[in-house]
């Protein structure tokens, strides 16, 4: 595990049973037990958005693992409302954002989200939780890559064997890492052992399970699917000693008000509030399936910042130097 991630764990054992936090901006956590699980409550109603449908849009991986059944089903009953959650890669998940069909997103793309951030459309962007991303394959691993440390080597290796490659190919957040990937290792990646997918994480390691083939994975997705798949991991990314180069941060961001006034701000808002919470960090942290943690929390600090997220060199639409 690396010292990042032993960090958040110690950090979070430092905090008390009973520990809260306030909404960011919009109501309070009463009915927030300090377990994670919701009481019974008028929270809802007195934050004015009981009986309403707040619409996210996030990755499949947030999908796929199950954890957002777990985050969601408590904010739910705490407020009385309902979490419609769309899983989109992470570019189609901003795109639907950006033409005001979703009132928050969760995404793993941070070049992405910073686009949609200094075009304006997104506000009070945060940092949820991590994992990373690793190299799948083959046991007979006939690229030979088992136990590289760098992941550009590789993916150099795949490519100049010919073994078959799964592009996820559909501008999630997984698909941006790959080109990155593959842009480092300067490799222009087609040919008959290139194949786009335009399919989810999910469905993408099935494809390769079933051609001996290798992918990029997040680690969630890969170990929620273990058990089902043919795969092993030939290539550690940072939370098992591997290269920073495969962390795999999320985030979570409000859509702007102020350009689509149709979006349940104060909704996206409580929710926001509600994730970074030390409740649903907690949840975060302990969620597992077959014993093994696939997101770390990302949000709580010893040294927090609260300050408004805006990225370097950000200036307003029309603004001169």
């Amino acid at each position: 595990m690396s010292m990042r991630a032993q960090r958040r764990r110690e950090f979070l054992a430092t905090l008390g049973a009973g520990a809260v936090v306030g909404l960011a901006g919009c109501a309070s956590m009463r009915g927030l037990e300090a377990d994670g699980t919701a009481e019974a409550s008028s929270s809802g109603e007195e934050a004015g958005v009981a009986g309403e449908t707040l619409t996210l849009t996030t990755t499949t991986s947030t999908y796929d693992t199950g954890l957002l059944d777990e985050l969601n089903a408590p904010f739910g009953a705490m407020y009385g409302v309902t979490v419609d959650a769309v899983a989109q890669g992470t570019g189609a998940a901003l795109e639907t954002a950006r033409a005001g069909d979703s009132d928050v997103v969760m995404v793993h793309a941070r070049s992405l989200e910073d686009e949609f951030m200094q075009n304006g459309y997104g506000v009070n962007r945060r940092d949820l939780m991590f994992n990373d991303f690793v190299i799948v394959g083959p046991r007979a691993d006939p690229a030979g890559i088992e136990g590289m440390e760098s992941a550009t080597e590789a993916f150099a290796a795949v490519a100049d064997s010919g073994a078959t490659f799964f592009s996820r190919g559909d501008n999630s957040g997984t698909y941006t890492k790959e080109l990155a990937l593959w842009d480092a290792a300067t490799i222009d990646p087609g040919g008959e052992w290139y194949l786009e997918t335009g399919q989810g994480m999910g469905s993408v390691l099935t494809m390769a399970t079933q051609q001996d083939g290798y992918t990029l994975a997040d680690r969630g997705t890969y170990l929620s699917m273990k058990a089902d798949i043919d795969l092993t991991i030939l290539v550690q990314g940072p939370i098992e000693g591997g290269p920073e180069l495969l962390s795999n941060p999320y985030g979570v961001i409000a859509v702007n008000p102020a350009v689509h006034d149709t979006v349940n701000y104060d909704l996206a808002m409580a929710y926001i509030g509600y994730l970074t919470s030390p409740a649903a960090q907690k949840t975060i942290e302990n969620y597992e399936v077959n014993g093994e943690q696939l997101f770390y929390p990302e949000a709580l600090s010893a040294d927090p910042n609260f300050q408004q997220y805006v990225p370097d060199g950000w200036r307003p639409s029309g603004s001169e130097d």
